[in-house]
């Protein structure tokens, strides 16, 4: 008869999985928040006769798919293999952004315009944001070069500095202004995440300093540009125009809206200004402690973006406000794993700085996206990570969970090595401990009273 020890059970299946338990736990319970938020979410994702069944089908495809992925980067067991991939995140980013501002337009693969920006490749009918994929493949590229420039692996010049050029701060800047056309926000969370990738590196001060004067110059030509072709019908750098009305906006609308007649074009051009973000406060307001419950919500029919730019004001209003604190829970919780993580990484810069970069990139994203959603700050359009709709956005933070679950396992069976290979603290031969035993029944049975309470024994 098998031992109990060896029965296949549920748990002894969870226990066989060597990636951070936490983080598994993490990815299931977004994942699942997806599927359930899919089904009640904005009616504006119904197409040609679809109901919401089917949305919640897709959406379910979406996540085995990005399960999938999971497990794939999951079992990668040579970290190597992650590090070769990375070494072509820049030229992969490069490539895809190309394509983007060039506004390719062929019958197998074309750039959307959507919303008055690019930012989508449509390929062979799967759209592609573009943003979402560059993320993820420039906190990999950065912390592969930074690993690289450490170790003395890279190719070109003999001089530290000319290296660092050409593979840290040259891409750094190009990816950047590369962005700004098709998304302020994008541009400056991005710039800003490569920026603490270079920083812990080991960037110098110095050098930081310039990077970050670079940033700011590239901001202010391309501001110039804006301004000097503001007049024509397609003007250079128009998102820039855009992000600055969002920041300096001095349009009362709200009072607009009281003022205009029901039905005027300046009453329906301060609604459409208000719309989103009132009504995203609005689905916090009447959420209150428990929410309506699921499918109860009322503003999904008022916000066209509730299922992407605006989803976790939907998750207040259905789950209330304990549902809100839990899903800030999940993403802190990840930071915390993320810390002890890279703890464990060992003297490995690559897998430190890539575990780091990725967790920044999720939770730093999910707060910036709920400071929207609070209207603590301009619309970005950035989206829940593994909980908003988006099929390429889910898919490239499913690569990054997959790859954290992976450098996990990797450091949790270095833990392991180190914990067989040190000696114990104190070594117990099978003598010493039956003399213990002894003493110990010599105690029970009365033998060694004498001995504890003469004191002239003691050497105080």
């Amino acid at each position: 008869m098998a031992s109990a020890k060896n029965k296949n059970t549920f748990w002894t299946f969870a226990d066989r999985f060597e990636g951070d338990k936490v983080v598994w736990i993490i990815v299931l319970l977004l994942t699942l928040f997806s599927i359930v938020c899919m089904f009640s979410s904005s009616s504006r994702l119904l197409r040609d006769g679809m109901t919401r069944l089917d949305l919640v089908k897709n959406q379910f495809i979406i996540v085995l798919v990005g399960l999938a992925l999971i497990l794939v980067c999951y079992n990668i067991k040579n970290i190597n293999f992650f590090r070769w991939c990375s070494q072509w995140g820049f030229a992969v980013s490069l490539l895809l952004l190309a394509l983007l501002d060039a506004h390719v337009n062929l019958p197998f693969l074309k750039a959307l315009n959507i919303n008055d920006a690019y930012r989508i490749l449509s390929f062979a009918g799967f759209q592609i944001h573009v943003f979402e994929v560059v993320k993820v493949a420039m906190v990999l590229y950065l912390a592969w070069a930074m690993d690289a420039l450490k170790r003395g692996t890279l190719k070109g010049p003999r001089k530290l500095i000319w290296k660092k050029i050409l593979y840290l701060y040259a891409p750094f800047l190009l990816i950047f202004v590369m962005i700004i056309p098709g998304s302020n926000s994008s541009a400056l969370i991005i710039g800003l995440l490569m920026f603490v990738m270079i920083l812990l590196g080991g960037g110098n001060l110095k050098d930081m300093v310039f990077l970050a004067a670079a940033g700011i110059v590239i901001l202010g030509i391309c501001f110039a540009l804006f301004s000097l072709t503001r007049e024509r019908e397609h003007p250079l750098f128009d998102r820039i125009g855009t992000g600055i009305s969002r920041v300096l906006e001095k349009e009362d609308w709200e009072q607009q809206v009281i003022d205009n007649p029901r039905g005027t074009i300046p009453y329906q051009t301060a609604l459409d200004a208000i719309r989103q973000p009132y009504s995203a406060k609005i689905a916090v307001k009447q959420g209150g402690l428990l929410g309506k419950g699921p499918g109860q919500s009322t503003q999904r029919y008022v916000v066209p973006d509730m299922s992407e730019d605006f989803m976790y004001s939907f998750i207040i209003e259905e789950y209330g406000l304990i549902g809100g604190i839990f899903v800030i829970f999940l993403y802190v919780s990840l930071l915390a794993r993320a810390s002890i993580i890279v703890r464990n990484c060992g003297s490995d810069q690559y897998a430190k700085l890539s575990v780091a970069g990725l967790c920044l990139l999720i939770t730093g994203q999910a707060f910036l996206h709920m400071f929207v959603n609070a209207d603590l700050g301009p619309m970005t359009g950035q989206t829940l990570p593994l909980i908003s709709h988006g099929n390429s956005a889910f898919l490239c933070f499913s690569i990054a969970f997959g790859i954290i679950l992976s450098f996990s396992r990797i450091a949790a069976r270095r833990i392991d090595r180190e914990t067989r290979a040190a000696a114990p603290l104190v070594e117990m031969h099978e003598s010493s401990v039956q003399a213990r035993l002894d003493d110990l029944d010599n105690y029970e049975s009365g033998q060694m009273q004498n001995d504890l309470t003469d004191l002239d024994s003691y050497d105080l």
